[in-house]
């Protein structure tokens, strides 16, 4: 299988400021990767990273809350990389971004500066 991955990052702060339950962070995440997924589904890309399961390869990532997840957004928007921004409902707050599968080199500068997601 070729490089592909796929990059979710989710903001830190629910679980630390905002109390939310671990469960509840991971249903985001949950909700973002099936969100572009399915957005994708015809994308060449996301055909081979679904067509090898049991080497799908993710990435999550931590953004320190809504304004820096809402800027990692714009950033991913601008150099048209395709993703998909979670909005809970029905509190309308921006929570998680999955970006489609890519190759590893065409997404990591974006996402470089973000650390791995810790409890």
């Amino acid at each position: 299988m070729t490089n592909i991955v796929q990059y979710v990052v989710v903001r830190s702060d629910l679980r630390s400021a905002l109390n939310w339950p671990l469960g509840a962070v991971i249903a985001q995440c949950c909700h973002a990767t099936a969100a572009v997924m399915h957005l994708h589904a015809e994308d060449e890309e996301t055909k081979a990273y679904l067509n090898d399961l049991d080497n799908m390869h993710k990435v999550v990532l931590e953004a320190k809350d809504e304004a820096a997840l809402v800027k990692l957004g714009e950033k991913l928007k601008q150099n048209d990389i395709k993703h998909k921004m979670w909005i809970e409902q029905p509190e309308n707050i921006p929570t998680c971004i999955a970006v489609k599968p890519y190759l590893k080199d065409s997404v990591h500068k974006y996402v470089k500066n973000l650390k791995l997601l810790k409890e």
